[in-house]
Order: structure tokens, then sequence, then C-alpha cells
């Protein structure tokens, strides 16, 4: 496991211990941004949604009941071969993917209809659907 999956598990971990979702929250969402800091610099937020419809091209992730907000991941590709937004979406699918199946707060996830994934201004892509 490398050392930056383990930073984003225990981010994970905190995020997921430490706020208590609503009741009503029946899907969740990684919102992936390119960060204007720096090039090559990709940041992720978790989101709750009271709502999911796989068929409406992803604005089910739009319902927002609970966010990180500013609690965000942020991952410095600059190192890569590969350093586009495509590639950053793979790594933190990567992430995503390995705390679902390894994860210590996993359960709340998984209990959830669906989890999302995707940049903000792009295509949602579902991770996970119960």
């Amino acid at each position: 496991m490398s050392e930056i999956y383990t930073e984003f598990a225990d981010w994970l971990d905190n995020l997921l211990e430490n706020n208590d979702m609503p009741e009503n929250t029946v899907a969740y969402c990684f919102n992936l941004y390119e960060e204007d800091i720096k090039e090559h610099i990709y940041s992720i937020q978790l989101v709750g949604t009271d709502t999911f419809d796989e068929n409406d091209g992803g604005d089910w992730a739009c319902c927002e009941v609970w966010s990180s907000q500013e609690d965000i991941f942020c991952i410095d590709i600059s190192d890569e071969d590969e350093k586009d937004r495509s590639h950053a979406l793979e790594i933190f699918r990567s992430f995503a993917e390995n705390y679902l199946e390894t994860g210590k707060y996993k359960n709340i996830l998984l209990k959830s209809s669906a989890v999302g994934m995707g940049f903000v201004d792009g295509d949602m892509n579902i991770i996970y659907k119960n």
C-alpha cells in the first residue's frame, strides 16, 4: 500500500468517523477538482446526496445533504508520466475502490445506493452500486 493511499484512507476515515451523515443520505459522490494553485494538482471532496438515479447523467450528485466542504484531499501528479485529468481520475478511482474493499469505514459507503466519482465539470462514473 502506497503512502499516498494511506493518507487518503486516513482522510476518508476521519470524514466518515467524525461526521454524522443525515439519515436521508442515499448515495455518495467523490467530486474531483483541478486546482488553480499549481499545475498537476488535483483534489477530491466527498458529498452525500439524498437521491440517486443512474440514468440522470450524474445530476443526482448535485442533491447534497452533506459535504466535506473545504476538507479536501490533494495529490500532485507532476512526477507521473501522465499528468492529465484522466490520469488523476484513475488514481483517485483506484484509491476509492481500494477503500471500498478494505477501508475502516467502508460499510458506511457500501450501505448506500451508490458511490460515484467525477470532475465537477465532467462526466459521473459509478464506482459502486448496491
